[in-house]
C-alpha cells in the first residue's frame, strides 16, 4: 500500500474526529505511521484508536502484511503542516534557524513563505525547524 493510499483513507475519519493529518509514513518494510493533531485541545487514545481502526478495515492485514502506529504530533517534533502553524499563534515557539542559531518568542504570524515571531518575520528559507516550547511551570 502506498502513502497515498493511506492518506485517502483516513482523512474523513480524521476531520470526522476534529484532527487534522500531520503526516504518513510507510517504510520500506511496511511500517506505517499515522501522525495527527487536534484543531482543539490534544489528541487521545479515542482519536488514534479511531484512525487505526479505519486503516485495518481499508486494509487486509493478512494481505499487506504491515506494522501500523497511530499517534499524535507530539510537543517535542518539529512542525511539519500549516494546520500547526496557525493552531500554535499567540504561543511560544523555539525556531532553529540554518547555522545554528536559535529564536525563541511567540508566534504572531504564518504564511507560506515565513513565520512572525514577537514582530520579526523570518523567512522560510532561513529556518530548519519550528517546534513549540515545552514549559513545565
Amino acid at each position: 500500500m502506498t502513502k497515498e493510499q493511506i492518506t485517502q483513507a483516513v482523512e474523513q475519519a480524521v476531520a470526522e474526529r476534529g484532527c487534522f493529518l500531520v503526516e504518513v509514513t510507510v517504510s520500506k518494510d511496511n511500517d506505517i505511521e499515522v501522525i495527527i493533531e487536534k484543531e482543539e485541545g490534544v489528541v487521545d487514545w479515542e482519536d488514534c484508536a479511531a484512525i487505526d481502526k479505519v486503516v485495518h478495515e481499508a486494509f487486509d492485514q493478512d494481505v499487506e502484511d504491515y506494522a501500523l502506529t497511530v499517534s499524535s504530533a507530539g510537543l517535542d517534533r518539529p512542525f511539519k503542516v500549516a494546520e500547526q502553524y496557525l493552531k500554535a499563534i499567540g504561543t511560544q515557539v523555539d525556531v532553529w534557524m540554518k547555522g545554528g542559531k536559535k529564536v525563541k518568542g511567540i508566534l504572531n504570524a504564518y504564511t507560506e513563505e515565513a513565520v512572525t515571531v514577537d514582530q520579526t518575520v523570518i523567512p522560510f528559507a532561513q529556518i530548519n525547524s519550528v517546534r513549540p516550547v515545552i514549559d513545565f511551570k
